[in-house]
């Protein structure tokens, strides 16, 4: 696997010291991340890790307790999911938030209608097939119903939708969750291409398959604190034991036992 990739653009997005507590729980502490133009940013952890969390606190969910976070080298506070999409920062839940009895063209621009006098469906029509060409999608029709569509295309829909607004930062959670070989590949193709817009892309994900293929650096988060940043090429042994924490006996014991039930 080659690992060597464009290096980082610009600096996008800093985060220094955030921490969130729900009441006497800790779920995040002093958390650091950086995410530049044009790379991908995997975000991995057991569950319980707090990847969720700190994706909610940089989609304007949550409110951080403590810490800071700034956007093109400016501090910012992302006090809703509104403000954080105006400033660009843009997230696919792995829900996906899809309307199943709309076509396309519908879920693109659900909420964000082009009507300046009733609506404008030739306009959207080609925005959505503007958006979609420029991501190599393969979906037959902007009209086709969502019910319609495989997994692959229908997190192919949701890519388009947070394209819409220009974001500068995506957030793709688990994207490739629960999709077949064929449909996994199309998405992380389509993760290459956001990024290769110039985009920054943060993609949590349970998948180290899938990680090690596009990500340009892997952020472990381990009970809610960072412990590791890693390249696509890091040993299973030094990611595993990250994660989980274990030693290095027991690391090699995992691996070993994966390797057996595998055969």
């Amino acid at each position: 696997m080659t690992t060597t990739k464009t290096p980082p653009g610009e600096l996008l997005l800093s985060l220094r010291g955030i921490s969130k507590n729900f009441g006497a729980v800790s779920a995040l502490t002093d958390i650091e991340l950086d995410v530049h133009a044009g790379e991908v940013v995997a975000l991995v952890g057991d569950n319980g890790a707090g990847k969720s969390t700190l994706v909610k606190v940089l989609a304007g969910v949550h409110q951080p307790t403590t810490g800071s976070i700034s956007y093109r080298g400016k501090p910012v506070t992302l006090s809703s999911p509104a403000a954080a999409l105006e400033l660009g920062i843009a997230t696919v839940f792995q829900d996906l938030a899809l309307c199943e009895n709309l076509d396309v063209v519908a879920n693109i621009f659900l909420g964000q209608e082009l009507s300046p006098l009733r609506l404008d469906e030739v306009a959207m029509e080609v925005r959505a097939w503007t958006l979609l060409n420029e991501l190599a999608a393969r979906i037959p029709s902007v009209r086709e119903p969502i019910a319609s569509l495989s997994g692959g295309q229908r997190q192919t829909v949701a890519i388009a939708r947070s394209l819409l607004l220009n974001p500068q930062i995506i957030m793709l959670d688990e994207p490739t969750a629960a999709l077949g070989v064929a449909q996994t590949a199309e998405v992380l193709n389509l993760v290459e291409r956001v990024r290769d817009r110039g985009l920054g892309v943060i993609m949590i994900s349970h998948n180290m398959a899938d990680v090690r293929a596009v990500a340009d650096r892997i952020v472990v988060l381990r009970l809610g604190r960072n412990n590791g940043v890693f390249t696509p090429d890091a040993s299973n042994q030094d990611l595993i034991g990250a994660i989980t924490g274990a030693t290095d006996n027991a690391v090699s014991r995992r691996e070993t036992r994966i390797a057996e039930e595998a055969k």
